[in-house]
């Protein structure tokens, strides 16, 4: 008698589940390939037909827009913003918690890597992710940091491109660690609240030093 051979079959989901599913690997195909990644290639990795694939995502760019919104969009915490704004708290320690709790976020491997193939390739995804940050965080930032300082109030006196520049560099000298840690996998310090708080307290007792002029 022929010996009978069980197959393996997947596990059927509800459509809501298996686009979670495509999602959450493609996140991980993407972090790991780039965008260069072909879509036959992460359908054999989850285990189903191209066609199935398309079935819910029709195109390839349809697929990374929606990537972009689960690891772009969605990670954004709504009372970030709020707490940044809160002067009954010293900035320092707002500054200080907003970016051990945006690091939660950001720092973690698919995220950075995304971010970089995104830049890499010419997507519009980091760019897009550029203009969140910087209108919705840093120019905020800007605002509380001019009044932590006694200077003139961006009614007064605008946000100027050279004090974005500031803000920026302050921003991606923390955002750097994780690009360190995550794509070049260098040894970094293993206490990032510490590095947070050091490089707060230095980058307001520059600004503390600013006078009106400066802000040109």
């Amino acid at each position: 008698m022929a010996k009978l051979t069980k197959l393996k079959t997947k596990k059927r989901l509800t459509p809501s589940d298996r686009e979670q599913e495509i999602i959450d690997e493609a996140v991980q195909f993407f972090a790991e390939v780039g965008f260069g990644g072909r879509t036959r290639d992460l359908a054999k990795r989850i285990g189903i037909t191209q066609p199935l694939l398309y079935r819910y995502f029709p195109t390839k760019d349809d697929l990374i827009e929606r990537v972009f919104k689960e690891v772009y969009l969605n990670w954004i915490k709504p009372d970030w913003i709020n707490q940044l704004k809160d002067r009954s708290i010293p900035l320092e320690q707002r500054l200080n918690d907003y970016y051990v709790s945006y690091a939660e976020v950001v720092h973690g491997y698919e995220w950075v890597r995304i971010y970089m193939f995104s830049g890499l390739s010419g997507n519009s995804m980091n760019r897009r992710y550029i203009r969140i940050i910087e209108d919705e965080f840093l120019r905020p930032m800007c605002e509380e940091i001019r009044h932590e300082c006694g200077l003139p109030g961006v009614d007064e006196y605008p946000i100027t491109p050279l004090e974005l520049e500031r803000i920026w560099v302050f921003h991606g000298g923390l955002f750097y660690y994780a690009i360190r840690k995550n794509v070049f996998h260098s040894k970094v310090h293993t206490d990032f609240k510490s590095v947070v708080e050091s490089t707060v307290n230095v980058m307001l007792l520059g600004a503390k030093s600013m006078s009106p002029a400066d802000l040109k």
